[in-house]
């Protein structure tokens, strides 16, 4: 399908790039426990590249089992201790703890929303703000919104929730429509 416009970071001749783009990224999601996964991936993306995180994604989703929050939640410092010596996901100690911290604080959230999925839609009033940036130079890097859930998140004791990194978990999650306008995408998420 290589006729169809993509925006630009998806690259050429990458299948797994074009697939997640096509399928995922951009488009909205209401359940809890993908948003869990979106928000573990992207903060183990911290640094480093989202190809990177996307060839480890069936490793993440076996280590840290199917992203089941509760499952999460429960995890030992032994458990944690052994998922670093796993070649894979990243092996950061830092990163592979906040799964634990942020689960816990994940389920803290469902419980005073009634789901992780109401509590963070309310901060764009349940809908995707639809952006018309004609060149990925105009996507800004985090947003005034990202900053504001950043911080609430923090103060909610999550960790790996940068305004950065919460910017590209809205994008990822369709929380807003940053595909540039000339992308097939950008209709079909708008």
């Amino acid at each position: 399908m290589t006729n169809k416009i993509r925006c630009g970071w998806v690259g050429v001749n990458k299948p797994h790039y074009e697939d997640y783009h096509d399928h995922e990224w951009g488009r909205p999601v209401h359940d809890d426990r993908k948003l869990f996964e979106m928000l573990i991936l992207e903060g183990a993306q911290a640094g480093l590249n989202w190809e990177t995180i996307l060839k480890k994604r069936d490793g993440y989703c076996k280590v840290f089992k199917n992203f089941d929050v509760k499952k999460c939640a429960k995890l030992t410092d032994a458990d944690l201790d052994k998922m670093l010596q796993d070649e894979r996901i990243i092996r950061n100690r830092l990163k592979v703890y906040a799964v634990r911290k942020n689960a816990i604080s994940f389920i803290e959230i469902q419980k005073e929303f009634g789901s992780f999925d109401a509590y963070l839609w309310a901060f764009v009033d349940g809908k995707p703000k639809i952006n018309k940036w004609k060149s990925l130079k105009e996507v800004p890097a985090q947003t005034d919104i990202s900053e504001v859930i950043s911080k609430d998140l923090k103060k909610r004791g999550m960790t790996f929730v940068g305004p950065t990194i919460i910017y590209a978990y809205m994008q990822a999650i369709g929380m807003v429509n940053d595909h540039i306008t000339s992308c097939f995408c950008y209709k079909e998420c708008s």
